[in-house]
């Protein structure tokens, strides 16, 4: 295996490693031994802020609970072949289960196959798998539901001309099921037709100025942004996959003196609240990476010790993590009637929370 191509990072492991115990004592840590608990959490990059909150969560649930976790990630997103070998290195390594966030939820699936057959839980963080059931269990928010409420809100925000709003969304050229349900619940919500739900670019609707694909970056949006306007130049409404791509779209917005005229959203967790504290969007929506984490190291350690695997939430084929509108605006009194979202995030009401809220979450 070449490991300059994978990232992995393994701050937790050294706690229940014998040959790391000097190490810890010369930090002034005292190592905790585990028996035949090990652990792994595979996200796209170790360096989105939501995937670095959820690698934090986890562990400290794993520190906690004297679990072994090691955490590997992609160079880039979309790095598919980086996580199919940390997959192999996990299983070698004889853990117990797998968290993983799919650069390519279709492609890595005989590899998570392979992990199953060898004994492992495979728990799916967030992005479905491509079919679901190829994962023992998928912890994420409902995207569709979560879109919907952005598509809501800003509905509400433009009033009386919605209904002739035009409407332009810019993609992450590896597009997975995440996004697409967040596009289509927000076209609901906004009030156009998706026509066919689990079709992205299958609607019709003249409010929509068109779907320019980025690199999942700030100089994406930048481009992409650019490229919309060109198409439509009367855009009222961008919708961004995630927080850079919507901030390289406003500082194009910027340059162009219209920063002010487009309102812009974002799906994207952390990096969509940065975005908003930024200025960049108007409002975005995030889950709770702290739930991610944690609920997926309780699932792990539950299933080596009984070999139960996770339920699905009611009525639902995946367990339901909920999640935050995390919009420019929302008041205190907004967050306070939302609790539930801290104490119990499979019963959350995706109402809105501030962007303070929302930073304390992603930086806590």
């Amino acid at each position: 295996m070449e490991t300059d191509k994978i990232r992995h990072q393994s701050p937790s492991s050294a706690f229940a490693v014998a040959s790391f115990a000097g190490a810890l004592a010369l930090a002034g840590l005292t190592p905790v031994y585990s028996a035949d608990a090990l652990a792994c959490l595979i996200t796209r990059t170790d360096t989105n802020p939501f995937s670095v909150r959820i690698r934090e969560a986890a562990n400290a649930e794993a520190n906690k609970r004297g679990i072994v976790l090691r955490s590997y990630s992609g160079k880039i997103d979309g790095d598919s072949e980086s996580q199919v070998e940390a997959i192999e290195s996990c299983i070698a390594d004889g853990a117990k289960g797998i968290l993983i966030d799919a650069s390519d939820p279709n492609g890595i699936v005989p590899s998570v196959k392979k992990a199953r057959d060898a004994g492992l839980l495979v728990v799916a963080i967030e992005t479905p798998l491509y079919p679901a059931d190829a994962a023992d269990a998928t912890f994420a928010s409902d995207n569709l539901r979560a879109g919907k409420i952005l598509g809501e809100w800003v509905r509400q925000r433009l009033g009386n001309g919605a209904d002739q709003a035009k409407v332009g969304f810019l993609d992450l050229k590896t597009k997975t099921a995440v996004e697409g349900m967040s596009d289509q619940g927000f076209m609901l919500g906004v009030g156009i037709d998706p026509k066919d739900p689990n079709t992205v670019g299958d609607e019709r609707d003249s409010r929509i100025v068109g779907h320019d694909v980025t690199s999942a970056d700030e100089e994406g949006g930048r481009v992409a942004m650019r490229n919309l306007l060109q198409k439509e130049s009367n855009i009222d409404v961008v919708h961004s996959d995630n927080g850079p791509v919507a901030y390289g779209a406003y500082l194009a917005l910027k340059e162009l003196g219209k920063a002010d005229d487009i309102m812009i959203v974002s799906a994207g967790g952390c990096s969509g609240v940065d975005a908003a504290a930024a200025g960049a969007v108007e409002a975005t929506l995030m889950a709770n990476p702290n739930a991610l984490g944690a609920l997926g190291i309780k699932a792990i350690e539950r299933f080596a010790n009984t070999g139960e695997k996770p339920s699905p939430s009611e009525s639902k084929s995946f367990k339901d993590i909920g999640g935050f509108l995390v919009a420019r605006g929302a008041t205190q009194e907004d967050q306070d009637i939302n609790p539930v979202c801290e104490l119990d995030p499979t019963a959350c009401a995706y109402q809105p929370i501030t962007i303070e809220r929302a930073q304390t979450i992603c930086r806590n």
